[in-house]
């Protein structure tokens, strides 16, 4: 979505609104597609003493699952991003100013890189998830699998020697 933002270039406390859906649910993550609705964008340009300020917020709910025992999540995702807007850049090396392009800045662009910039790599149902046992298959989180433990082969003298006491 590209927001004009010549109206408040050059006026000092003037501000400029903007809400919007993004589609992001061709977005692959890790092997899933979890923005299954629309992700809301709402924020606002200021000119505070020339310098234009831009705020906004991406929100949407993630259908997920998580990486360690697959159980199926919903999740509230909201992530925040800023940035200064100018006509020219006399240090190309700061990130956090954005070129306008004739008065304009592309403000779903933004929303969507900072979207999946700020995505997690790794979802989980809960920090203390157990995950599934990497023989049968069984939710550890739910108890103890059946499955014999497996003795490291380097250690099966070892194992022997506890045996024969």
């Amino acid at each position: 979505m590209l927001l004009d933002v010549k109206s408040i270039l050059h006026a000092p406390g003037k501000r400029l609104d903007f809400h919007f859906e993004l589609d992001l649910s061709n977005v692959e993550f890790a092997g899933r597609f979890p923005v299954t609705a629309p992700v809301v964008v709402e924020g606002d340009v200021r000119n505070s003493a020339d310098v234009l300020e831009l705020q906004l917020t991406a929100r949407t709910t993630l259908d997920t699952a998580c990486d360690r025992c697959g159980k199926p999540l919903s999740l509230e995702r909201e992530i925040p991003y800023s940035c200064l807007l100018a006509e020219e850049i006399q240090n190309e090396d700061n990130d956090e100013i954005v070129l306008l392009q004739a008065g304009k800045v592309d403000v779903g662009e933004l929303a969507r890189t900072a979207f999946i910039l700020e995505m997690d790599t790794k979802t989980l149902c809960s920090e203390d998830c157990k995950g599934l046992c990497a023989r049968c298959g069984a939710d550890l989180n739910l108890g103890p699998c059946s499955c014999q433990k497996e003795v490291d082969p380097r250690l099966a003298v070892l194992a022997k020697l506890l045996e024969n006491k």
